[in-house]
C-alpha cells in the first residue's frame, strides 16, 4: 500500500491514495482557529471506524441478514503526553434492518473488532476499545 502527503500551506496538506482519492487535511491555525479538513488523528479514528463498519455490513450480508444501514460513532480519548496516543476508543455501532437478528448483529462486532479489522487491531495497542450496538428494524423496501 501507498500513499502521498504534500504540504500545501501552514498546517494545511493533501492526502492521496495510491487509488488516486484525495483529502486536505490539517490542524488549526490563525488567530480564528481554522482548520482546513480533519487532523491526521481524527483521519486514524474515522479510519478505525470506517475498517469496522466494512466488516460489520460485509459479514451481515454475507449471512443474507437484510441491512439498510450502519453508522459507528465514536468517543476516543488521548494521552496527556507526547506522543499523545489513543488510550480509550468507545465504538457505538447503530445497524439498521429488516429482522436483524440481534445475536448475528452482535457476532459480526464481535469478529471485527477482535478479528477482522486492521485499524481496531493496531488501536488496541494502546487504547482500551469497547463497544455497544443497537439495532434498529426499518420497514420493508
Amino acid at each position: 500500500m501507498k500513499a502521498r502527503v504534500k504540504w500545501v500551506e501552514e498546517r494545511t496538506f493533501v492526502g492521496e491514495s495510491a487509488s488516486g482519492h484525495k483529502l486536505v487535511l490539517g490542524t488549526a491555525f490563525g488567530p480564528e482557529g481554522k482548520t482546513p479538513g480533519p487532523s491526521p488523528m481524527e483521519l486514524v479514528l474515522i479510519g478505525t471506524g470506517g475498517c469496522s463498519a466494512y466488516d460489520v455490513v460485509h459479514i451481515l450480508e454475507k449471512g443474507r441478514e437484510a441491512v439498510d444501514d450502519c453508522v459507528v460513532e465514536l468517543d476516543a480519548a488521548r494521552a496527556e503526553a507526547d506522543p499523545k496516543v489513543f488510550t480509550r476508543i468507545h465504538m457505538h455501532f447503530v445497524v439498521k434492518g429488516r429482522a436483524l437478528s440481534h445475536d448475528k448483529v452482535k457476532r459480526a462486532i464481535g469478529l471485527s473488532i477482535e478479528k477482522y479489522c486492521s485499524a481496531s487491531a493496531m488501536m488496541a495497542k494502546t487504547a482500551e476499545i469497547t463497544h455497544d450496538f443497537e439495532v434498529i428494524e426499518t420497514t420493508a423496501k
